[in-house]
């Protein structure tokens, strides 16, 4: 499901929700694209040893997420002026991670969201923010 925008934005408007299948294939081509190759991110022996129960989602995927859910409730990449984030959670490989969201403030011709990113089973991995300029398109 993507998020779609349609009229005004209002305070505790939802902004719908994004979702992304979490797989090996994927975490190996974001880490060739971001130069991130930590172990933790595809070798399960190590990841134990680090103390998860399996390889884990790298943190800037979990950005890009949250940035694709600001793009999309803004209309467009450009209407995004920033993206921020904390994780709470690990993010194991192989799950797929959902980002939801709702508009906390609307002001100076800008909207802030407040996001939260879960797995399966509703574990929350990360929330964070997004600041998106008002002037919106709808998505189509």
């Amino acid at each position: 499901m993507i998020a779609e925008f349609e009229g005004d934005a209002e305070v505790g408007q939802k902004i719908g929700s994004i979702a992304q299948q979490t797989n090996p294939v994927l975490l190996l081509r974001f880490g060739a694209a971001t130069h991130n190759a930590h172990r933790i991110h595809y070798d399960p022996e190590y990841a134990r040893i680090e103390g998860l129960d399996s390889p884990v989602v790298m943190a800037q995927l979990q950005g890009a997420l949250f940035f694709r859910a600001a793009a999309l409730f803004a209309g467009e990449p450009v209407s995004v002026v920033s993206v921020g984030w904390r994780n709470r959670a690990p993010a194991y490989v192989g799950c797929e991670l959902v980002v939801t969201g709702v508009v906390r403030e609307i002001s100076d011709g800008l909207i802030t969201l407040d996001l939260e990113e879960r797995a399966a089973g509703g574990t929350l991995c990360a929330v964070g923010e997004a600041v998106v300029i008002a002037n919106m398109k709808p998505v189509c």
